[in-house]
């Protein structure tokens, strides 16, 4: 996650009482309706040991190449990624995200 930069403090009796936060990071931090994961998509990771990317773009029925093209990246950057048990950045997660539909903490180990 990135550093917040664009934080307001409140004070009471001298020492920090509350933090104010700009609604747009407030929201990253509900996981709200959107960030639910369906049994199916559990299930592709259990049994099958998918990761998350790949359980969810199988899913969905969706192609590499389709979400590959919807996110801007090529087809085998995104097979790596769906290979890969490395943590992706949260640009990449972003993209993702946006290419199927889903909120990142959807996509997020």
């Amino acid at each position: 996650m990135s550093t917040l930069t664009n934080v307001q403090f409140i004070e009471q009796n001298g020492k920090p009482a509350f933090a104010v936060i700009p609604y747009d990071e407030y929201l990253k931090f509900l996981p709200g309706e959107d960030a639910t994961i369906p049994h199916e998509v559990v299930g592709l990771v259990v049994k099958k040991g998918m990761n998350l990317v790949k359980a969810w773009r199988t899913h969905l029925g969706m192609t590499q190449a389709v979400v590959a093209e919807k996110a801007a990246i090529s087809q085998a950057a995104l097979s790596q990624m769906e290979k890969s048990e490395n943590k992706l950045r949260t640009a990449t997660l972003e993209k993702l995200a946006g290419a199927m539909g889903l909120s990142v903490e959807q996509l997020r180990d």
